[in-house]
C-alpha cells in the first residue's frame, strides 16, 4: 500500500468524481456522495482500518481541465494534501459533440495536455505522496464511434502524461472494455458516461490496484 498513515487524499474532477457530494468540501458521512470516491474511502477503511487516510471529494459537475485549473488553488493546494487523484477530460471531448458550435468551450488536445503537466509541475512539489492520473472514458464498445475514438486520444494523452511526469496511471479504458465482454455498457451508464454502482466500484477498484503497487 503506497498510502501511509494519515494522510490526505484529494480526488478531483467532473461530475463522475462529484456524484452529490456535500460543498465545499467533500467528506464525511454523505459528503463522499454516492460514487467512486464515496467507495474509495469505504475500502480504505474496511481494508486497511489502521491507515486512517483522510479522502475529500472535490469534483464539480461539467468540469473541465480548465475548470479544474481555475480553482486549484482553493481546492487542492490549499487543503494540502498527500496524494492527488484526477479524473477529467470527459466534458473536455463532450463540449465538442453536445456543443460543436461553442468553440470557446472546446478544451483541444494541446491545451488538455499543456494544463494536466502545469497542475501537476505545480503540484508535486507539494506532495508527500503523489498523483494518480485516471484515464477519461466513455462507455461504448465501438471503438469506431466518433466520441468514443476522440476520448480514446484524451485518454493517450493522459498515459503520455503520467509518464513524462512519473504520476502513477489507473487506467480505466482497458478495465472497462474488460467488462463490456460480459455486459452491455447501457448495465453501467445509461447515457454512456455517467456510472452507476457496477462502474464506481469499477473505478475505486482500479483506483486501489494503482496505489497498491
Amino acid at each position: 500500500m503506497l498510502l501511509k498513515q494519515r494522510q490526505k487524499l484529494v480526488m478531483i474532477g467532473d461530475s463522475i468524481t462529484d456524484c452529490g457530494r456535500i460543498f465545499p468540501v467533500g467528506e464525511g458521512k454523505e459528503g463522499y456522495g454516492n460514487g467512486y470516491v464515496m467507495m474509495v474511502d469505504a475500502i480504505l477503511a474496511l481494508e486497511h482500518p489502521g491507515l486512517s487516510v483522510r479522502v475529500i471529494n472535490m469534483g464539480i459537475g461539467g468540469n473541465t481541465v480548465r475548470n479544474l485549473e481555475e480553482r486549484w488553488q482553493t481546492d487542492v493546494i490549499d487543503l494540502k494534501p498527500d496524494w492527488v487523484s484526477i479524473l477529467i477530460g470527459i466534458n473536455d471531448v463532450w463540449r465538442q459533440f453536445d456543443a460543436p458550435v461553442r468553440t470557446e468551450e472546446h478544451v483541444l488536445p494541446e491545451e488538455y495536455t499543456d494544463t494536466l503537466e502545469r497542475l501537476i509541475t505545480r503540484t508535486k512539489p507539494l506532495l508527500s505522496g503523489g498523483i494518480v492520473l485516471m484515464t477519461p472514458f466513455i462507455m461504448d464498445t465501438n471503438k469506431s464511434d466518433p466520441m468514443r475514438a476522440k476520448m480514446d486520444d484524451y485518454a493517450a494523452i493522459v498515459r503520455q502524461v503520467a509518464a513524462k511526469h512519473s504520476c502513477l496511471l489507473c487506467d480505466l479504458v482497458p478495465a472497462l472494455d474488460r467488462l463490456w465482454e460480459y455486459m452491455h455498457p447501457v448495465n453501467v451508464a445509461w447515457d454512456r458516461i455517467h456510472p452507476n454502482h457496477i462502474g464506481s466500484m469499477l473505478i475505486a477498484r482500479e483506483f486501489m490496484r494503482t496505489v497498491n503497487i
